[in-house]
């Protein structure tokens, strides 16, 4: 299924918008979305919103054996889904071109950037490392996803605690959380994606573009960086130029910006282990607004209803009087009718088709009538079409009268 394209009118509206510096949700040009990071009661899971554009990611672990070029070192797998349940436009079970990029995009920003330190994964070498996965579900999309799976696979990865192992001889022993603490990943820097996007050849530029947004850009430029200003990678897509002085000013305005999440990340991170250790409620239930319908949780508010008619008393006196009232609000004219009960039907006369069927319908009986005989009496006013047509009968002295449309009567 493709997703529904925008009408040309909606299309000038966005373009003409950017133009003026404005954009749809009332940030300006270099502003982002509202970010809010929620954790799981498990260690490595998370969801990240960035907007309303929500991505839940989940880390987990298993030993396995290493790669024959690199025996000392761990494995990282990463793998990003795009559902139906996000956008209707997303087909189930194929990898789409955009599902590849966002792909591989991801693998460049956090496997080949060494943010995560692949030789403390190695518990044997040659023989027994730890194979990380990071998957990525796209939950919810209005734009962006490749700045919210970044964000949600590096809080995830932070997030993250595999189990302790010791190793004596050739014999491995895998301890549960309940024997030995869990371990975190050595992690050295964190790498986050920024994308910018351009409009009318590169003209004009945002940050942080929507879902509509998206549908009107010319390029996208996205750079991943990290809080010491290093790029980890770049890539641009959408086939525009970009003048060097338009990358560069790029870059420092993906500098704050990363600095920025970096902090809203550590933050978050703390918030997390302080309340596990202090005993407290934690996971995604617990993060749902309590007053939000879906928390079912609502506080008692008193009513006071001690002078209620006193107050209604004030309010009937600074009323106006009210407008006067139709007793007969049916307007009777040609072509308009009212259906309901006690009200009678207001479509005036027939049509002159509906008069002519009825005229052959009538005729047609008379012709009918007129080569009928009975045994006791004849037939008589059948000139008439809409004259009674009597029958008489001599020998118990009543009439039959049959009328058009009608069953016979018979009338003592």
């Amino acid at each position: 299924m493709k997703e529904t394209p925008l009408s040309n009118c909606e299309r000038r509206f966005l373009l003409h918008a950017i133009e003026e510096k404005k954009r749809l949700d009332g940030r300006q040009t270099y502003d982002y979305r509202n970010i809010k990071i929620t954790f799981g009661t498990d260690y490595g899971c998370c969801i990240v919103e960035l907007g309303k554009t929500r991505v839940l990611g989940q880390v987990s672990c298993e030993l396995v054996s290493p790669k024959l070029n690199r025996a000392t070192e761990g494995i990282l797998f990463f793998n990003l889904e795009l559902s139906q349940m996000a956008a209707p436009a997303f087909e189930p079970g194929r990898q789409s071109d955009l599902l590849v990029k966002l792909n591989r995009l991801l693998e460049r920003c956090l496997r080949n950037s060494k943010c995560i330190d692949t030789e403390s994964l190695c518990v044997v070498a040659g023989e027994k490392v730890w194979q990380i996965r990071v998957d990525l579900h796209l939950l919810n999309h209005d734009g962006n996803i490749i700045d919210a799976a970044s964000i949600a696979a590096i809080v995830a990865l932070c997030h993250f605690r595999r189990p302790d192992v010791s190793v004596q001889g050739d014999e491995v022993t895998l301890y549960t959380p309940e024997e030995r603490d869990p371990v975190p990943l050595s992690i050295h820097h964190m790498p986050i994606c920024v994308s910018f996007a351009f409009f009318q050849q590169g003209t004009y530029l945002l940050v942080d573009p929507n879902e509509r947004e998206e549908r009107v850009m010319d390029g996208l430029l996205v750079i991943a960086m990290n809080k010491h200003r290093e790029i980890c990678t770049i890539q641009s897509s959408g086939g525009i130029m970009l003048l060097k002085d338009q990358v560069l000013r790029c870059s420092k305005i993906a500098g704050v910006k990363v600095l920025e999440i970096t902090e809203l990340i550590q933050k978050a991170l703390e918030n997390d282990q302080k309340v596990r250790k202090e005993g407290g409620k934690f996971g995604f239930a617990e993060s749902i607004a309590s007053q939000r319908i879906t928390a079912f949780k609502m506080e008692k508010a008193p009513i006071d209803t001690s002078d209620v008619e006193e107050k209604a008393e004030e309010i009937i006196a600074e009323a106006e009087p009210p407008s006067e009232v139709v007793s007969k609000p049916v307007l009777w004219t040609p072509g308009t009718a009212q259906i309901g009960e006690g009200i009678e039907n207001s479509w005036g006369d027939l049509e002159d088709s509906e008069k002519e069927e009825d005229d052959e319908g009538g005729s047609d009986e008379a012709i009918i009538l007129d080569s009928i005989k009975m045994d006791t009496g004849e037939v008589s006013n059948v000139g008439s079409q809409d004259a009674p047509i009597v029958l008489s009968d001599s020998e118990e002295e009543e009439m039959i009268i049959l009328e058009p449309d009608k069953n016979p009567k018979k009338i003592r």
